[in-house]
């Protein structure tokens, strides 16, 4: 928690409105049929930029292809909600005009084919953002819930291709050590996107404070996920939860280093994310507390984004720093990093 005087509110109802929101990641589902107003929920939240997952290590090229233009096609034909972010000016032309802005990410890197020379492709498709490997090890990086491995030769290539392809390198769902050889290797900032401090969570998936003071020495920043699991709540996620996670970050590594990456995922009938053959147990292990009846699964609501804000200022953050926490770090590491 942050002392500083908190300045004045900004709003006629004496409610926070940040400078700019920022959720760093959030999953829709990777099917073509997914309906695209399933974004209203982060306009309704206030949020200026959201980045969307479009394909995980157990997807092929093709269907991440297909997910990708069937996104990008629905985004262009609403105009009035939504604006694609394709360069870092573009994120100040959609705020001015009141629009979603929406970037996409890649969660692994087997859609990479072993080629660095893919990641500058899928960079002019409109993904901003990168992890190496969802959850299990692959020929580029480690997973979380593998056994730990350094990151390979090729891991290292590949990082030099995301620095200079404009994109921003992620860790999250990354293994440890990979995770920290890649915040070694990176020459621009590097950021876990949605995870949580590991004193709390607890969680494989959650991150320790080494693998947070490591993403902070390179600039970057850990964006606080809302997801219960990790958050390690006993139902829902509410405000104080993502409080409390945001705190310990804070009083880690400083406010500079601290976001929001809620990892929200809406279901739809009908749309799924795994294609026929994957094994779901292989990438979200029962022994990991994934599976059906697990539960923990709920994650907070981007509709509370505000409702957060203003708790930050009441429990004495200042209204610059609630800024930097709600936007303002990623902003930061967007403009060095597209």
């Amino acid at each position: 928690m942050n002392s500083a005087t908190t300045a004045p509110q900004n709003t006629t109802d004496g409610t926070y409105r940040p400078s700019f929101t920022w959720d760093a990641h959030a999953c829709l589902p990777l099917d073509t049929k997914t309906p695209i107003d399933l974004l209203d929920d982060y306009v309704a939240g206030n949020i200026d930029y959201v980045c969307v997952n479009v394909g995980m290590d157990m997807n092929s090229v093709p269907h991440i292809l297909r997910v990708i233009a069937a996104f990008r096609a629905k985004i262009a034909a609403h105009p009035d909600k939504y604006m694609q972010i394709e360069k870092f000016d573009d994120l100040a032309i959609a705020k001015s005009k009141g629009l979603l802005g929406v970037g996409f990410d890649l969660e692994g890197s087997v859609m990479l084919q072993d080629m660095p020379e893919m990641v500058p492709v899928f960079a002019k498709l409109g993904v901003k953002q990168i992890h190496f490997a969802y959850n299990r090890n692959n020929s580029v990086a480690g997973g979380c819930h593998d056994v730990d491995m350094p990151l390979t030769d090729l891991g290292r290539e590949m990082v030099k291709s995301v620095n200079a392809s404009g994109m921003i390198m992620d860790c999250s769902h990354t293994g440890r050590q990979s995770s920290l050889d890649i915040m070694a290797a990176s020459t621009k900032p590097v950021v876990f996107s949605h995870a949580n401090p590991k004193a709390l969570g607890g969680h494989e998936r959650c991150v320790d404070d080494e693998q947070i003071k490591a993403c902070a020495e390179t600039g970057g920043v850990i964006g606080i996920c809302g997801f219960q699991r990790f958050i390690k709540s006993p139902n829902a996620p509410e405000v104080p939860d993502m409080v409390k996670h945001i705190d310990y970050a804070v009083k880690l590594v400083g406010v500079d280093h601290v976001g929001i990456g809620l990892d929200t995922m809406p279901s739809v009938a009908g749309c799924d994310d795994f294609p026929d053959g994957v094994n779901r147990a292989h990438y979200w292990p029962v022994e990991s507390g994934y599976g059906p009846g697990a539960g923990g699964a709920a994650v907070f609501d981007p509709r509370k984004l505000p409702a957060l804000a203003n708790a930050l200022v009441a429990n004495g953050y200042s209204t610059d720093d609630v800024d930097k926490i709600m936007g303002e770090n990623f902003i930061r590491v967007a403009k060095a990093s597209w």
